[in-house]
């Protein structure tokens, strides 16, 4: 097993050394330190290594409403290395690289088509960096003090939190430069406070990247997790927060760099089967967000328990940063209930979403610039439960086969978005979206830290055009 493990490991070294000689300028699959983590805390004698390599396939045909197709796909392996120290006084330090290097499946490389004028035609670019780059660069570089129930931690990390984390849905996660305190003193509270400076997109962002803002659907991006900055901050790149979420000069003609985006929360789990929590994000100069959520969880009997948990967000505006951008402010509001039954190895739930009507000339809905992405609503890739004045339903099933002696989660659903003609991405029409999709997940028990996935999505309507696709995407992950 060792010998798999150290193979493993030189893989990935060997692929991100490949990237580095290459010219250069995130439900989500996760791993790593979040918010509410304490793994990588340095209490080992000779420290920590960790890291996740992963392989990931994905295949992409656009159908078009005058009935052409486009093929594009896009293979690519990477992830990331990193070591943390042992623990000194309540002191460590964790460093990590991540890199990403796409193999050329067509008889050019995606940079070279971008060069040529063929861009994403053929390749999909949501496995590499700025116009099909391959990248490493240093992720993560923080130190963490620990005393008694707090926790504190400053320099380039990991967050998973609702409105602002790392997004991992293809090969590299968002990634953040921040300060964060955690503290547990309150029986069943965790209280936490932190101001983040800089990100860096993952590669999922360039599915949404429109280099040029005045193109139709460009505004596609702030309700999907990427702000219209975000091509800034691909490829390595630690861009300032309000740069990321509105641009700079060259998109836009307006310094849109701010103080960047300060989050304070308490959860709360002191209620038998019963979690609260409340986030109050304050993006400096451009908006205030509130998330809030309930779940709760109850057994009936040994073999069925039930579920349902709430969300509600809140935004609105702080200072002209928007206006001045858009022509409006933002004044949103988005509610979803969740309701859910578990049965032996099967879990099945209903969700629905609604969002609030557009105030002003030019409402924005519900936008999460930074990556958060918490919607009970939301399909693999369509999120249009945030635009305005759209209400959204979704379906799902898990089943796992653990009982039956196989490592194996089987998942399926449906989501249809009934988009008002308020919304921001195709202003003045009204239409209905739908995906469907699956998620299968298997461990398998003779290779530790081995995770094989495969995933489908197929949306229909994608946007009012009718644009919609049937995607595959092929994935191996291996945790360390």
């Amino acid at each position: 097993m060792k010998l798999v493990k150290l193979s493993l490991v030189a893989m990935l070294a060997a692929g991100m050394a490949q990237a580095y000689d290459t010219p250069s300028i995130d439900g989500m699959i996760t791993h790593g330190d979040s918010v509410l983590d304490t793994i990588h805390d340095g209490d080992k004698k000779n420290g920590e290594i960790f890291g996740q390599a992963r392989s990931f396939y994905v295949d992409r045909t656009y159908l078009y409403a005058n009935g052409s197709t486009n093929n594009r796909n896009a293979w690519a392996a990477g992830g990331y290395i990193g070591y943390t120290t042992p623990d000194f006084n309540g002191f460590s330090a964790t460093a990590a690289v991540y890199g990403t290097y796409a193999f050329e499946i067509h008889d050019q490389s995606l940079e070279d088509d971008f060069r040529d004028g063929l861009g994403t035609t053929r390749y999909d670019p949501s496995l590499q960096g700025y116009n099909g780059d391959n990248y490493t660069f240093i992720g993560q570089a923080y130190l963490k003090y620990k005393t008694g129930n707090t926790t504190l931690k400053a320099g380039r990390m990991r967050l998973d939190t609702p409105l602002a984390g790392a997004d991992d849905a293809r090969m590299l996660p968002n990634l953040f430069e921040a300060a964060l305190v955690t503290n547990t003193d309150i029986e069943d509270t965790t209280l936490i406070a932190g101001h983040v400076f800089r990100e860096t997109v993952g590669t999922f962002s360039n599915v949404y990247m429109k280099h040029d803002l005045t193109q139709p659907g460009s505004m596609l991006a702030l309700h999907s997790g990427y702000g219209l900055g975000a091509e800034l901050g691909l490829s390595g790149n630690f861009v300032n927060m309000g740069t990321i979420a509105l641009g700079d000069e060259t998109q836009t003609g307006l310094d849109n760099s701010t103080a960047g985006v300060t989050a304070i929360a308490a959860v709360y789990s002191g209620i038998e089967g019963l979690k609260l929590q409340a986030w109050d994000y304050i993006g400096w100069d451009i908006l205030n967000a509130v998330y809030l959520q309930a779940d709760y969880n109850y057994k009936l009997n040994e073999d069925v328990g039930i579920f349902a948990a709430a969300q509600y967000i809140n935004e609105s505006d702080i200072g002209t940063y928007l206006e001045r951008l858009t022509g409006a402010g933002i004044s949103s509001n988005y509610g979803a209930g969740k309701i859910g039954v578990k049965y032996e190895g099967l879990t099945a739930y209903a969700a629905y979403s609604t969002s609030g009507s557009a105030s002003g000339s030019n409402n924005l809905g519900t936008i999460t610039p930074w990556g958060g992405m918490p919607a009970f609503t939301q399909g693999m890739v369509t999120r249009h439960m945030f635009f305005a004045n759209t209400d959204a339903w979704k379906v799902a099933a898990t089943y796992n086969f653990k009982k039956l002696g196989l490592n194996l989660k089987a998942t399926t659903y449906y989501t249809s978005f009934d988009v008002g003609e308020e919304n921001a991405y195709s202003p003045g029409n009204s239409w209905t979206a739908t995906e469907a999709g699956f998620d299968f997940i298997y461990t398998p028990e003779s290779v530790k830290g081995l995770q094989l996935r495969f995933r489908g999505n197929f949306p229909r309507d994608f946007s009012y055009s009718g644009t919609g696709w049937d995607e595959y995407r092929l994935i191996a992950n291996y945790n360390f």
